[in-house]
């Protein structure tokens, strides 16, 4: 069973469709996944793909917030029109928006404008879209109803009013209908006038400009199981917080109990203490924000692995620009836990000009490995024998540590 669009359909809905068949396969599709069915496939109860690759000469959408402003308005629909394309003006209000479509006409005396939304006679709105397709009309005033399925190429400027009252999906999902050709499309998101945004809100508007590079959908879906929360697993909510353990610690009660059900043995990962004296840290001419700053250290925490340190550097440059000495440095602390554990040392210390690498337990350290590595790094590295063996290791460069300890342990694992 395959679901399109799989953000349109509630819990109750996808659940009826798998009792059509009990023994059925579910491929799911969506831009944006709700943060319920995200959160699933991160701990691991689905399984997930992402398709990164978007079609050929395709340009990231422009993306503006801003407050009402009529002649920004006109200025914008204007530059499209001038290059023979068409508009979305979203106004998803049914019972003004005929009001709303006779303000645009004054403002745009010149435009031939139509009005389409959901409660419309059937024949009627297939009308105006198959008019609108053909160009007989400039600017579309619209629903929300033209939120999925819409590829209209000539259309690359959509203007949003009341931005503010949307869902984050919802959001990029309309911004989606627009920059489908390789022309440069623009998006203008708009809130009231005067108007102070909630929290909420203003995190919305920020992240879909934030995100507003190609295939950024998960990225947009991570942003929003964030702000919305996770949801329930066994129930019908799809957003919302774990209230009674926290968010974390439930992830990782759920992650223990998949893996009991998968049958995987249950392997204790080994904690790595790191103590040298570097400064690193994020800078605050680097990230301005506390909330972007706090979650950037916990994406930085949660390295496994070369390929996450290689994704949160590119991630790093894609938002905030080439990453600064201090934030390399966190990056390379996390690279070295996980070189760190899977050598099986559980200590780096710096003590007296030297770095102590303690292992977990002589018996799993490798003589003959590190009679290697000693010939590779003579009078650079001792080797301290005891129920936990030793490495001292002699610093070359003090402002240069992490690397040069990323270096050696590397050639360690190598051996």
């Amino acid at each position: 069973m395959i679901i399109d669009e799989e953000q349109r359909f509630g819990v109750t809905h996808k659940e009826k469709l798998k009792d059509l068949k009990r023994n059925v396969d579910v491929l799911t599709l969506t831009a944006t996944p709700i943060p319920r069915t995200l959160h699933m496939a991160l701990v691991g109860v689905r399984d997930m793909s992402l398709i990164e690759t978007p079609p050929e000469n395709r340009y990231p959408i422009r993306t503006f917030i801003k407050e009402y402003n009529k002649e920004l308005i006109a200025s914008a629909i204007r530059r499209e029109l001038a290059r023979q394309g068409q508009v979305y003006f979203v106004h998803n209000r049914v019972k003004d928006i005929e009001k709303t479509a006779g303000k645009l006409q004054k403002l745009m005396p010149e435009a031939k404008i139509a009005v389409a939304h959901g409660q419309m006679n059937e024949k009627r709105l297939e009308k105006i879209m198959y008019d609108f397709y053909h160009q007989k009309f400039d600017i579309l005033v619209c629903t929300t109803i033209i939120e999925t399925g819409l590829d209209i190429p000539n259309v690359n400027t959509i203007i949003i009013n009341h931005a503010d009252k949307m869902g984050l999906s919802q959001l990029y999902q309309l911004r989606g209908r627009v920059g489908r050709t390789n022309r440069i499309a623009y998006a203008y998101l708009l809130y009231e006038r005067d108007r102070i945004l909630p929290e909420v809100a203003e995190k919305r508007l920020e992240a879909i400009k934030e995100f507003s590079s190609l295939g950024s959908g998960f990225k947009i879906a991570m942003r929003d199981l964030e702000i919305r929360g996770a949801g329930n697993l066994l129930g019908p909510e799809q957003s919302g917080h774990i209230a009674a353990v926290g968010f974390s610690l439930y992830t990782k009660l759920l992650e223990g109990t998949i893996e009991e059900l998968k049958g995987e043995k249950d392997k204790k990962k080994i904690e790595v203490e790191i103590d040298l004296n570097l400064d690193a840290y994020i800078p605050d001419d680097y990230i301005k924000y506390e909330a972007r700053k706090i979650e950037i250290y916990k994406k930085i925490k949660s390295i496994e692995n070369e390929a996450d340190a290689l994704d949160t550097i590119d991630e790093l440059i894609d938002r905030f620009g080439e990453p600064p000495v201090e934030v390399m440095r966190l990056v390379n602390t996390a690279r070295l836990k996980f070189l760190a554990a899977e050598l099986n040392i559980d200590l780096i210390k710096e003590d007296s000009g030297k770095i102590k690498c303690r292992f977990i337990s002589s018996k799993l350290v490798d003589g003959s490995q590190l009679v290697e590595f000693s010939k590779m790094y003579r009078r650079k590295i001792k080797i301290k024998s005891a129920k936990k063996p030793q490495l001292l290791i002699k610093i070359d460069d003090p402002e240069n540590i992490d690397k040069q300890l990323l270096k050696m342990l590397k050639d360690l694992k190598n051996i």
